[in-house]
């Protein structure tokens, strides 16, 4: 129980990062998911806590959503995203852990080098989705590398939150999908992902108000180097 609770916990912190410093937040939690449940179910769990995430701001946003570069994204991201989370099912729980922390490392060396920044195009939506897609099916998050995607488009804020979160929900969605047909998820599953995903929701709005307390450039460099360092740590130990 201590666990759980320490769980929803970090789920809390976890949203409440990524709503002051834009990212890192799903990432920062699966190796606490890892450590408590077990590689096996931590990444399905961060799917299902993200499919709840991105559902509040999509909802809150609905008349927001841009339909045409979110539908041309989850044209490969779908696909994609299921091959993904078909590979993770099927590999061995120390290569999915080495796997989870070099793309950890890559999205950190990508958005720290600006090498995320694309140009505006269908092609940078449909190829960026596939990517993102598969990397999230195998490592449960790929958002740096989305959110990038959907950044190149230039939309207004409100536009680019509730078109990047209807875009995620669909892809995680797909991913649960493969999730339960091929893991064995126990019982204690979807009672935990509800509660996780409830203390998400409220960590949004708590990092809504902490982003006007803290120097976010500085906050958003010291998310990047926690990042680094837990990457580091998944690859040396898998």
């Amino acid at each position: 129980m201590t666990d759980y609770l320490l769980l929803v916990l970090g789920a809390f912190v976890a949203a409440a990062i990524s709503g002051s410093a834009g990212f890192g937040g799903a990432l920062l939690l699966l190796p606490l998911l890892n450590q408590v449940v077990g590689v096996t179910e931590a990444v399905p769990l961060l799917t299902i806590i993200q499919i709840i995430g991105n559902g509040a701001r999509a909802v809150m946003n609905w008349q927001q959503i841009r339909w045409r570069p979110v539908l041309l994204f989850l044209a490969a991201a779908i696909p994609l995203s299921m091959l993904g989370a078909l590979s993770f099912a099927s590999l061995p729980t120390s290569l999915v852990t080495r796997l989870v922390g070099g793309a950890i490392l890559l999205l950190v060396v990508l958005k720290a080098t600006g090498m995320i920044a694309f140009k505006p195009s269908r092609r940078v939506l449909v190829v960026g989705g596939g990517i993102t897609g598969l990397l999230s099916g195998l490592v449960g998050s790929a958002g740096p590398l989305g959110a990038a995607v959907f950044l190149s488009l230039g939309l207004p804020p409100l536009a680019y939150v509730a078109s990047d979160a209807t875009a995620a929900i669909a892809m995680h969605g797909a991913k649960t999908i493969v999730y339960g047909a091929t893991i064995d998820l126990g019982p204690a599953f979807w009672p935990l992902a509800i509660a996780m995903g409830l203390a998400m929701i409220a960590g949004t709005w708590a990092g809504r108000s902490l982003i006007k307390r803290l120097p976010v450039d500085r906050f958003r460099q010291f998310v990047m180097v926690l990042l680094a360092l837990i990457a580091v740590q998944m690859i040396v130990m898998g």
